[in-house]
């Protein structure tokens, strides 16, 4: 059943001329028909050379904005509407403009995972693969991070030559995660290393044997010649780690590290966007696009 839907989903999308991006948080099933497959970083640097005339993007709305920012000729589909990201929209962009006005000599770095609206309001985006590079290179001495105080956090800690403002906002699911949890997985598995996403906490992250984005975590373990990993992430990562290294073992580190709105994005959604029966085609203001692509172009010029 599945493999029949993925085969009608591959033969729509050479008919249909659709390119499908899907961030590494989504089910394998989704993964193995889709043309490329990575953070958001990758994901963005994929959308701006996509040949193809429609892109369905099987992730978040932010992510299927920053597509569009990227390649406005082209149709872009979020496959699922209602997935959304509670860290990128949890500042309004009044909000983020009075912090900056109170800050003028600050640059604002923005986390990728937020609204179109407070990419107007960002001097540079950053991924966390390509934050502490990004930061490390900027001009200023100042800068105000937006909208992870965790990530911001791990990146004053590689940065100290730089001055950081952080707000009180972050993803909450990789902030629930305690250093309890971390002790427990590694008595539960002491041979394990524990590799860990920056999004958690700083009492979290300071015991990773690896710390670093969701492609980087994948790379590290299928390069080392470690066999056991604890994975401080998103759990689909687990997954996709035992089927690619079969050899490995790979143990979550918490039960709770699932996103919701990740999750939402099924097989059948992905058919129905490629079919052009469902799915949200994202529109933008000009206006709004214009501005805030400047941050995502001037990511990948620092961050390439």
């Amino acid at each position: 059943m599945i493999k029949d839907l993925q085969q009608k989903i591959l033969e729509l999308k050479k008919q249909n001329d659709v390119c499908i991006l899907a961030h590494s948080y989504t089910t394998a099933d989704i993964c193995e028909i889709a043309d490329f497959t990575g953070d958001s970083y990758a994901l963005s640097i994929r959308a701006k050379t996509a040949p193809q005339s429609t892109v369905v993007m099987c992730g978040v709305r932010f992510m299927a904005e920053t597509v569009k920012m990227l390649a406005p000729e082209k149709k872009v589909v979020l496959a699922n509407p209602q997935a959304g990201c509670p860290m990128a929209e949890q500042f309004s962009p009044a909000y983020i403009a009075q912090i900056k006005a109170a800050h003028p000599h600050y640059a604002v770095v923005a986390y990728v995972n937020t609204t179109a609206e407070l990419k107007t309001l960002a001097d540079v985006c950053v991924t966390s693969s390509s934050a502490v590079k990004i930061c490390r290179a900027l001009p200023e001495k100042n800068i105000l991070f937006i909208p992870d105080i965790n990530l911001g956090s791990y990146v004053k800690s590689q940065v100290p030559e730089k001055n950081f403002k952080m707000l009180e906002g972050g993803c909450p699911v990789h902030a629930k995660i305690t250093r309890g949890d971390v002790l427990s997985a590694k008595k539960a598995h002491p041979a394990a290393l524990f590799l860990v996403h920056p999004e958690c906490r700083p009492e979290v992250v300071e015991l990773a044997d690896y710390v670093g984005s969701t492609s980087g975590i994948m790379d590290f373990a299928e390069k080392s010649s470690a066999r056991e990993f604890i994975i401080g992430t998103e759990n689909a990562i687990v997954c996709h780690l035992n089927y690619r290294c079969p050899d490995k073992r790979f143990y979550p580190l918490s039960k709770e590290l699932l996103c919701r709105d990740m999750k939402i994005v099924s097989l059948h959604d992905v058919y129905a966007a490629v079919a052009g029966t469902g799915g949200e085609v994202i529109r933008m203001d000009e206006s709004v696009r214009a501005k805030a692509v400047k941050s995502i172009e001037r990511m990948i010029e620092l961050g390439g």
